[in-house]
């Protein structure tokens, strides 16, 4: 609100802001949608790490965010990072928690590195969309094994759908004889259960449906929806080996406990990294394609978050196992030495 317009001459706004707007939020959350609404618009120009312990009351790692409308042409469609956490001098006296400053020597090294655009050791320059993902969703097959065995047929009493049976909101004796019939009618339940009772296990739940209501129906028993979810709910367990669970329509059920995210650069095929990245993994994997993104209608959801960590990491390979057991018995000789010199 504070910029002018771009037929006006334009704006460029420095924010000095935490760390947290960098990364926090997930895809489609708001924080995220402000780093894509600010990137998709091309304003981000620059975001300059800098120095921690700069401020009297933190000591935390701030970032100056550079916004402008009136990019030039080498910029447009890129933002500039800037890693200036290296760039101060210690202060001969602390004040508060601010150890650090930034002399007019290091800002004019910073400048000259924010001007000249180029990369080097502290500098990174990319498109805007190298900042964003989409949030896909992965569902793997529902696979239940069925047994009507005592431990499981016991399950069903802490089942809402088979307690309701014996509750009423009537008053006086209507509803008493509608909790007695509900009690009657669980019972029933129960015994025509312990008739069916075995130690056969089925893999197939369309299977094993059509077998429960063919027996409940022999005793003039019929099964609302409810019940008939809480019983195939109580006499199931997972079951990696049995058939993929069906729908009402005949679909492949997604078990919910299975549900992952992958997050796919903008940059790359959906389809192709699902293909390279979780396909080997879980053959029997799919992309929920009822989610998808409320602004481009894409699979899954956009997000957007900028990591100065992965940009500008250095990797240190860990110390030989050589130099390691030399140092161990360095020490081991030492304190041999002192433990000698205690016991005179």
């Amino acid at each position: 609100s504070k910029m002018k317009a771009p037929a006006d001459g334009g704006s460029r706004i420095a924010i000095v802001m935490n760390g947290s707007p960098l990364f926090t939020g997930d895809a489609g959350s708001g924080e995220s949608e402000i780093r894509r609404w600010v990137l998709e618009n091309d304003w981000l120009e620059a975001i300059v790490a800098l120095p921690d312990q700069l401020f009297y009351n933190t000591g935390i790692n701030t970032y100056v965010w550079v916004l402008t409308n009136r990019k030039v042409e080498r910029r447009r469609g890129k933002v500039q990072l800037i890693d200036a956490t290296g760039c101060y001098e210690k202060m001969r006296k602390s004040l508060g928690d601010k150890r650090h400053e930034i002399t007019d020597e290091k800002i004019r090294e910073i400048t000259a590195w924010f001007h000249a655009f180029e990369e080097t050791e502290h500098v990174r320059i990319f498109p805007s969309t190298a900042f964003g993902y989409r949030k896909i969703t992965v569902e793997r097959p529902l696979r239940l094994n069925f047994c009507v065995s005592p431990e499981r047929i016991e399950r069903l009493r802490s089942e809402s759908a088979f307690q309701n049976l014996a509750t009423t909101k009537k008053k006086g004796e209507a509803g008493a004889a509608e909790v007695a019939e509900g009690r009657r009618l669980q019972e029933q339940v129960l015994g025509i259960l312990r008739e069916m009772e075995s130690d056969r296990i089925v893999q197939d739940r369309t299977a094993f449906d059509k077998w429960l209501t063919a027996g409940f129906k022999r005793h003039g028993v019929k099964i609302s929806n409810p019940l008939k979810k809480a019983l195939l709910s109580v006499l199931s367990e997972r079951d990696g080996t049995a058939a993929p669970c069906l729908d009402a329509k005949g679909r492949i059920e997604a078990d919910p406990d299975l549900r992952d995210t992958e997050n796919v650069p903008l940059s790359e095929s959906v389809q192709d990294y699902f293909e390279r990245e979780v396909r080997p993994h879980v053959p029997d994997a799919w992309i929920n394609e009822e989610v998808v993104d409320e602004k481009d209608g894409g699979p899954g959801k956009v997000g957007y978050e900028i990591n100065f960590n992965r940009y500008f990491y250095t990797y240190t390979p860990p110390r030989s196992l050589e130099e390691i057991e030399r140092d161990i018995k360095t020490l081991e000789a030492e304190i041999l030495g002192m433990v000698k010199e205690m016991m005179g």
